[in-house]
């Protein structure tokens, strides 16, 4: 039998275990999506407190993404569109 894998984050690389691109990935986005659809503001607060903590450890890696990328990346898709 064959165990799914969660598209969950590898710290301090901040890539998918499952897909292997940058987290979160679109099955991340996805799932994280439909976990919070009632209560968009925590899924903002929750993706502001992983961003603060990948941007602590990609600064560490030679080739991190520099911190203003990373607002893009965890937390401006999961706004409310209007």
């Amino acid at each position: 039998m064959t165990r799914r894998r969660d598209h969950v984050p590898t710290r301090p690389t901040w890539r998918c275990i499952a897909c292997g691109i940058a987290w979160p990935c679109s099955s991340a986005k996805l799932r994280l999506l439909g976990e919070y659809r009632h209560d968009r503001a925590a899924l903002t607060v929750y993706l502001a407190t992983l961003q603060a903590e990948a941007s602590e450890q990609l600064a560490g890696l030679d080739d991190g993404p520099p911190p203003g990328d990373l607002a893009d990346r965890f937390v401006a898709w999961a706004r409310p569109r209007g």
